[in-house]
Protein backbone atom coordinates (compact mmCIF):
# COMPACT_ATOMS: atom_id res chain seq x y z
CA UNK A 1 0.00 0.00 0.00
CA UNK A 2 1.68 3.71 -0.97
CA UNK A 3 0.70 6.99 -0.13
CA UNK A 4 1.22 10.29 -1.35
CA UNK A 5 2.18 12.01 1.58
CA UNK A 6 4.16 14.78 0.20
CA UNK A 7 1.16 15.44 -1.62
CA UNK A 8 -1.05 15.35 1.22
CA UNK A 9 1.42 17.72 3.27
CA UNK A 10 1.71 19.60 0.76
CA UNK A 11 -2.23 19.90 0.37
CA UNK A 12 -2.71 20.48 4.25
CA UNK A 13 0.13 23.04 4.35
CA UNK A 14 -1.67 24.95 1.67
CA UNK A 15 -4.98 24.85 3.84
CA UNK A 16 -3.18 26.47 7.07
CA UNK A 17 -1.22 28.98 4.39
CA UNK A 18 -4.73 29.95 3.34
CA UNK A 19 -6.13 30.39 6.37
CA UNK A 20 -9.20 27.33 6.20
CA UNK A 21 -7.76 26.49 9.02
CA UNK A 22 -5.09 26.74 11.89
CA UNK A 23 -3.76 23.52 11.93
CA UNK A 24 -4.57 19.85 10.84
CA UNK A 25 -4.06 16.11 12.07
CA UNK A 26 -3.89 13.42 9.59
CA UNK A 27 -3.43 9.68 9.18
CA UNK A 28 -4.04 7.21 6.31
CA UNK A 29 -3.72 3.26 7.09
CA UNK A 30 -5.19 -0.17 7.28
CA UNK A 31 -6.42 -2.83 9.32
CA UNK A 32 -3.06 -3.40 10.84
CA UNK A 33 -2.18 -0.21 11.81
CA UNK A 34 -0.88 3.08 10.38
CA UNK A 35 0.89 3.58 7.54
CA UNK A 36 1.63 7.62 6.50
CA UNK A 37 0.53 10.28 9.04
CA UNK A 38 1.23 13.84 10.35
CA UNK A 39 0.36 17.35 11.50
CA UNK A 40 0.93 21.35 10.14
CA UNK A 41 0.05 24.59 11.85
CA UNK A 42 -0.44 25.95 15.04
CA UNK A 43 -2.51 24.84 17.34
CA UNK A 44 -3.87 28.07 18.27
CA UNK A 45 -3.25 31.33 16.35
CA UNK A 46 -3.28 33.08 19.27
CA UNK A 47 -0.23 31.65 20.51
CA UNK A 48 1.86 30.96 17.47
CA UNK A 49 4.58 29.20 19.71
CA UNK A 50 2.39 25.73 19.86
CA UNK A 51 2.33 23.48 17.42
CA UNK A 52 -0.75 21.57 15.88
CA UNK A 53 0.50 17.80 17.46
CA UNK A 54 -0.22 13.98 16.65
CA UNK A 55 -1.79 13.81 20.07
CA UNK A 56 -4.17 17.27 20.14
CA UNK A 57 -7.52 16.69 20.99
CA UNK A 58 -10.57 17.85 18.89
CA UNK A 59 -14.31 18.52 19.37
CA UNK A 60 -15.37 16.00 17.13
CA UNK A 61 -18.58 17.58 16.38
CA UNK A 62 -21.13 15.09 14.40
CA UNK A 63 -18.36 12.09 14.22
CA UNK A 64 -20.27 11.57 17.75
CA UNK A 65 -23.02 10.63 15.65
CA UNK A 66 -20.44 7.46 14.74
CA UNK A 67 -18.22 7.21 17.91
CA UNK A 68 -21.32 7.32 20.36
CA UNK A 69 -24.48 6.64 18.75
CA UNK A 70 -23.37 4.77 15.87
CA UNK A 71 -21.43 2.00 17.82
CA UNK A 72 -23.82 1.81 20.59
CA UNK A 73 -27.11 1.13 18.60
CA UNK A 74 -24.51 -1.40 16.74
CA UNK A 75 -23.48 -3.50 20.01
CA UNK A 76 -27.41 -3.63 20.74
CA UNK A 77 -28.52 -4.58 16.93
CA UNK A 78 -25.96 -7.50 17.48
CA UNK A 79 -27.13 -8.29 20.92
CA UNK A 80 -30.45 -8.98 19.40
CA UNK A 81 -31.56 -6.20 21.55
CA UNK A 82 -33.13 -3.95 18.69
CA UNK A 83 -34.84 -5.20 15.59
CA UNK A 84 -34.07 -2.05 13.00
CA UNK A 85 -37.32 -2.68 11.33
CA UNK A 86 -39.98 -2.96 13.95
CA UNK A 87 -41.77 0.71 14.18
CA UNK A 88 -40.51 2.16 17.45
CA UNK A 89 -44.18 2.64 19.08
CA UNK A 90 -44.24 -1.28 19.58
CA UNK A 91 -41.55 -1.58 22.48
CA UNK A 92 -40.59 2.09 23.28
CA UNK A 93 -43.41 3.53 25.64
CA UNK A 94 -42.07 6.97 25.17
CA UNK A 95 -42.59 7.31 21.98
CA UNK A 96 -45.65 4.79 21.48
CA UNK A 97 -48.62 6.80 20.69
CA UNK A 98 -46.83 9.77 19.38
CA UNK A 99 -45.56 9.98 15.81
CA UNK A 100 -42.26 9.20 16.08
CA UNK A 101 -43.82 5.57 17.30
CA UNK A 102 -44.34 4.50 13.35
CA UNK A 103 -40.54 5.35 12.75
CA UNK A 104 -37.86 2.52 12.81
CA UNK A 105 -34.13 3.04 13.55
CA UNK A 106 -33.04 1.68 9.92
CA UNK A 107 -34.98 5.01 8.94
CA UNK A 108 -33.48 7.11 11.73
CA UNK A 109 -29.87 5.37 10.43
CA UNK A 110 -30.83 6.41 6.72
CA UNK A 111 -32.31 9.80 7.37
CA UNK A 112 -35.68 9.06 6.02
CA UNK A 113 -37.20 9.17 8.91
CA UNK A 114 -39.05 11.94 8.00
CA UNK A 115 -38.66 13.57 11.60
CA UNK A 116 -37.96 17.42 11.36
CA UNK A 117 -34.41 19.38 10.00
CA UNK A 118 -33.35 21.58 12.60
CA UNK A 119 -32.92 21.02 16.13
CA UNK A 120 -33.80 24.24 17.59
CA UNK A 121 -34.30 22.46 20.82
CA UNK A 122 -34.17 25.45 23.42
CA UNK A 123 -36.17 27.65 21.59
CA UNK A 124 -38.63 24.73 20.79
CA UNK A 125 -38.59 22.94 24.52
CA UNK A 126 -36.54 25.02 26.99
CA UNK A 127 -33.90 24.60 28.72
CA UNK A 128 -34.35 21.28 31.18
CA UNK A 129 -33.30 18.31 30.16
CA UNK A 130 -36.02 16.33 30.19
CA UNK A 131 -38.42 18.76 28.66
CA UNK A 132 -36.00 18.66 25.90
CA UNK A 133 -36.27 14.61 25.67
CA UNK A 134 -40.21 15.06 26.07
CA UNK A 135 -40.30 17.27 23.28
CA UNK A 136 -38.01 15.37 20.89
CA UNK A 137 -39.69 12.23 21.24
CA UNK A 138 -43.53 13.36 21.10
CA UNK A 139 -42.68 16.09 18.14
CA UNK A 140 -44.55 15.60 14.97
CA UNK A 141 -43.10 14.45 11.67
CA UNK A 142 -41.75 16.93 9.04
CA UNK A 143 -43.11 14.53 6.31
CA UNK A 144 -43.85 10.89 6.11
CA UNK A 145 -41.04 8.02 6.59
CA UNK A 146 -39.16 6.83 3.81
CA UNK A 147 -40.17 9.12 1.38
CA UNK A 148 -37.00 11.61 1.35
CA UNK A 149 -33.10 11.37 2.15
CA UNK A 150 -33.11 14.42 4.57
CA UNK A 151 -30.16 14.92 7.19
CA UNK A 152 -30.60 15.68 10.18
CA UNK A 153 -29.68 16.00 13.88
CA UNK A 154 -32.50 14.63 15.25
CA UNK A 155 -32.07 11.16 14.28
CA UNK A 156 -28.86 10.75 15.96
CA UNK A 157 -30.54 12.25 19.39
CA UNK A 158 -33.63 9.92 18.76
CA UNK A 159 -31.53 7.37 18.69
CA UNK A 160 -28.65 8.37 22.11
CA UNK A 161 -32.24 7.89 23.50
CA UNK A 162 -33.33 4.93 22.27
CA UNK A 163 -29.94 3.01 23.19
CA UNK A 164 -30.00 4.53 26.83
CA UNK A 165 -33.74 3.15 27.14
CA UNK A 166 -32.31 -0.12 25.80
CA UNK A 167 -29.22 -0.39 27.57
CA UNK A 168 -30.36 1.09 30.78
CA UNK A 169 -27.84 3.72 31.35
CA UNK A 170 -26.64 7.13 29.95
CA UNK A 171 -24.70 7.22 26.39
CA UNK A 172 -21.69 8.17 27.68
CA UNK A 173 -21.16 5.15 30.00
CA UNK A 174 -22.60 2.94 27.12
CA UNK A 175 -20.01 4.44 24.78
CA UNK A 176 -17.25 4.20 26.76
CA UNK A 177 -18.28 0.21 28.18
CA UNK A 178 -19.18 -0.97 24.52
CA UNK A 179 -16.87 0.93 22.47
CA UNK A 180 -13.75 3.08 23.99
CA UNK A 181 -12.62 1.22 26.62
CA UNK A 182 -12.18 -2.05 24.67
CA UNK A 183 -10.83 -0.31 21.66
CA UNK A 184 -8.14 1.49 23.98
CA UNK A 185 -9.75 4.74 22.97
CA UNK A 186 -8.78 5.94 25.97
CA UNK A 187 -9.02 9.90 25.13
CA UNK A 188 -12.01 9.77 23.49
CA UNK A 189 -14.94 10.96 26.17
CA UNK A 190 -17.92 13.51 26.02
CA UNK A 191 -17.16 17.28 27.34
CA UNK A 192 -16.66 19.37 29.04
CA UNK A 193 -13.10 18.68 29.30
CA UNK A 194 -11.23 19.04 32.42
CA UNK A 195 -8.84 22.17 32.69
CA UNK A 196 -5.32 19.74 32.36
CA UNK A 197 -6.91 18.11 28.79
CA UNK A 198 -8.64 20.89 27.97
CA UNK A 199 -5.11 22.58 27.35
CA UNK A 200 -4.45 20.28 24.77
CA UNK A 201 -7.62 21.05 22.75
CA UNK A 202 -7.97 22.35 19.45
CA UNK A 203 -9.98 25.81 19.98
CA UNK A 204 -12.76 26.41 17.91
CA UNK A 205 -15.20 29.07 17.57
CA UNK A 206 -15.59 32.35 19.25
CA UNK A 207 -17.91 31.80 21.59
CA UNK A 208 -19.89 35.97 22.05
CA UNK A 209 -20.40 35.49 25.52
CA UNK A 210 -17.20 35.03 27.01
CA UNK A 211 -15.01 36.84 24.07
CA UNK A 212 -12.89 34.02 24.05
CA UNK A 213 -12.56 30.84 21.59
CA UNK A 214 -14.16 27.11 22.84
CA UNK A 215 -11.85 24.97 23.94
CA UNK A 216 -12.72 22.21 25.41
CA UNK A 217 -16.26 22.92 25.57
CA UNK A 218 -18.53 21.22 22.80
CA UNK A 219 -19.40 23.89 20.14
CA UNK A 220 -22.41 22.47 19.06
CA UNK A 221 -25.45 24.24 20.92
CA UNK A 222 -27.42 21.35 21.81
CA UNK A 223 -24.85 19.12 23.59
CA UNK A 224 -23.82 21.85 25.28
CA UNK A 225 -27.65 22.56 26.50
CA UNK A 226 -27.87 18.79 27.40
CA UNK A 227 -25.01 18.90 29.75
CA UNK A 228 -22.32 17.58 27.09
CA UNK A 229 -23.74 14.54 26.67
CA UNK A 230 -26.02 13.62 23.75
CA UNK A 231 -26.35 12.01 20.39
CA UNK A 232 -26.25 15.10 17.99
CA UNK A 233 -22.21 15.80 19.08
CA UNK A 234 -20.14 16.43 22.01
CA UNK A 235 -17.64 13.91 22.22
CA UNK A 236 -14.09 15.14 22.00
CA UNK A 237 -11.12 12.48 20.58
CA UNK A 238 -7.38 12.26 18.92
CA UNK A 239 -5.93 10.74 15.94
CA UNK A 240 -4.94 7.35 17.51
CA UNK A 241 -8.17 6.45 19.15
CA UNK A 242 -10.25 6.90 15.77
CA UNK A 243 -7.29 5.25 14.17
CA UNK A 244 -7.91 2.06 16.48
CA UNK A 245 -12.21 3.12 16.12
CA UNK A 246 -11.73 2.34 11.59
CA UNK A 247 -9.02 -0.35 12.34
CA UNK A 248 -11.55 -2.21 14.55
CA UNK A 249 -14.18 -1.75 11.82
CA UNK A 250 -11.84 -3.38 9.19
CA UNK A 251 -10.55 -6.54 11.46
CA UNK A 252 -11.76 -6.71 15.04
CA UNK A 253 -9.15 -9.22 15.70
CA UNK A 254 -6.47 -6.38 16.15
CA UNK A 255 -8.52 -4.89 18.88
CA UNK A 256 -7.46 -4.99 22.63
CA UNK A 257 -10.92 -6.72 23.45
CA UNK A 258 -14.11 -7.37 21.64
CA UNK A 259 -16.08 -4.05 21.51
CA UNK A 260 -19.87 -4.37 21.09
CA UNK A 261 -20.23 -3.77 17.40
CA UNK A 262 -18.33 -5.85 15.00
CA UNK A 263 -17.69 -6.77 11.36
CA UNK A 264 -21.83 -7.51 10.84
CA UNK A 265 -22.59 -4.44 11.95
CA UNK A 266 -20.21 -2.57 9.98
CA UNK A 267 -21.17 -4.88 6.78
CA UNK A 268 -24.69 -3.59 7.14
CA UNK A 269 -23.87 -0.25 7.68
CA UNK A 270 -21.50 0.40 4.79
CA UNK A 271 -23.74 -0.93 2.23
CA UNK A 272 -26.85 1.66 0.45
CA UNK A 273 -29.70 1.57 2.59
CA UNK A 274 -32.08 3.79 0.92
CA UNK A 275 -33.00 2.34 -2.27
CA UNK A 276 -33.78 4.77 -5.11
CA UNK A 277 -33.40 7.70 -2.74
CA UNK A 278 -31.05 10.54 -3.42
CA UNK A 279 -28.82 11.22 -1.92
CA UNK A 280 -27.75 7.44 -1.13
CA UNK A 281 -26.98 6.28 2.35
CA UNK A 282 -25.77 3.73 4.39
CA UNK A 283 -26.48 3.51 8.19
CA UNK A 284 -25.40 7.05 9.06
CA UNK A 285 -22.22 6.54 6.73
CA UNK A 286 -22.62 7.73 3.08
CA UNK A 287 -20.48 7.03 0.34
CA UNK A 288 -17.35 9.72 0.14
CA UNK A 289 -18.76 12.85 -2.63
CA UNK A 290 -17.16 12.42 -5.69
CA UNK A 291 -16.55 8.86 -5.64
CA UNK A 292 -18.29 5.60 -7.60
CA UNK A 293 -19.88 2.89 -5.81
CA UNK A 294 -17.16 0.79 -7.20
CA UNK A 295 -14.74 2.65 -5.37
CA UNK A 296 -16.28 1.74 -2.03
CA UNK A 297 -15.11 4.92 0.08
CA UNK A 298 -17.54 6.09 2.95
CA UNK A 299 -17.30 9.10 4.94
CA UNK A 300 -18.44 10.97 8.16
CA UNK A 301 -18.08 14.55 8.74
CA UNK A 302 -18.19 16.63 11.79
CA UNK A 303 -18.66 20.40 11.18
CA UNK A 304 -15.78 21.70 13.48
CA UNK A 305 -13.88 20.76 10.61
CA UNK A 306 -13.23 16.70 11.19
CA UNK A 307 -13.80 13.96 9.18
CA UNK A 308 -12.93 10.21 8.80
CA UNK A 309 -13.13 7.96 5.85
CA UNK A 310 -13.12 4.10 5.37
CA UNK A 311 -13.53 1.36 2.55
CA UNK A 312 -13.93 -2.47 3.22
CA UNK A 313 -13.40 -2.89 -0.47
CA UNK A 314 -9.91 -1.22 -0.26
CA UNK A 315 -9.26 -2.19 3.15
CA UNK A 316 -7.89 1.11 4.10
CA UNK A 317 -9.10 4.43 6.16
CA UNK A 318 -8.16 8.16 6.43
CA UNK A 319 -8.52 10.61 9.04
CA UNK A 320 -8.13 14.31 8.88
CA UNK A 321 -8.53 16.68 11.98
CA UNK A 322 -8.75 20.26 11.55
CA UNK A 323 -10.39 22.82 13.63
CA UNK A 324 -11.74 25.35 10.59
CA UNK A 325 -14.55 27.06 12.97
CA UNK A 326 -11.19 28.74 14.54
CA UNK A 327 -11.47 31.32 11.77
CA UNK A 328 -15.08 30.13 9.71
CA UNK A 329 -18.18 28.64 9.03
CA UNK A 330 -17.64 29.06 5.03
CA UNK A 331 -17.60 25.12 4.13
CA UNK A 332 -16.41 25.32 0.76
CA UNK A 333 -12.72 26.00 1.50
CA UNK A 334 -12.11 22.44 3.47
CA UNK A 335 -15.15 20.53 0.85
CA UNK A 336 -12.06 21.21 -1.35
CA UNK A 337 -9.30 20.18 0.92
CA UNK A 338 -11.30 16.84 2.14
CA UNK A 339 -12.26 15.93 -0.95
CA UNK A 340 -8.95 16.21 -2.82
CA UNK A 341 -7.40 14.58 1.13
CA UNK A 342 -9.69 11.77 0.51
CA UNK A 343 -8.36 11.50 -3.68
CA UNK A 344 -5.23 11.34 -2.38
CA UNK A 345 -5.59 8.40 0.26
CA UNK A 346 -7.78 6.05 -1.72
CA UNK A 347 -6.49 6.97 -5.21
CA UNK A 348 -6.64 10.27 -7.20
CA UNK A 349 -5.85 11.91 -10.57
CA UNK A 350 -3.08 14.63 -10.59
CA UNK A 351 -3.83 17.43 -12.71
CA UNK A 352 -0.46 18.26 -15.25
CA UNK A 353 1.08 20.81 -13.00
CA UNK A 354 1.23 17.78 -10.54
CA UNK A 355 -1.57 19.53 -8.70
CA UNK A 356 -4.89 17.41 -7.18
CA UNK A 357 -7.67 17.68 -9.11
CA UNK A 358 -10.33 18.66 -6.31
CA UNK A 359 -13.76 16.47 -6.55
CA UNK A 360 -16.38 18.74 -6.55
Amino acid sequence: MTYRTDSIEQLLSEGVRDKVYPGAVWAVGDAAGIHASGSTGVLDPDDPSTPMRADTIFDAASLTKILAVWASIGALWEEGKLDLDIPLGTFWSEVDGQPLGVVTARQLLTHTAGVPLRAQLKNLYGTDPQDVRDGVLHEALHRPPGEAVEYTDRAALILGYLAEHLAGQRLDELATQRAWQPLGMHTTRFGPLPPETASRCAPTELDAETDAHLKGIAHDFSARLLGGVCGIAGVFTVLDDLSAFLRHMLDPTNAPSRAGFGPAWAAESLTIQTGELQPVRGLFWHPAPGTTPTADVWVHYGFTGTGMWISPGQRRWAVLLTNKLYYTRDRQPLTDIRCAFRELSFGCTPLRSGRLAPTR
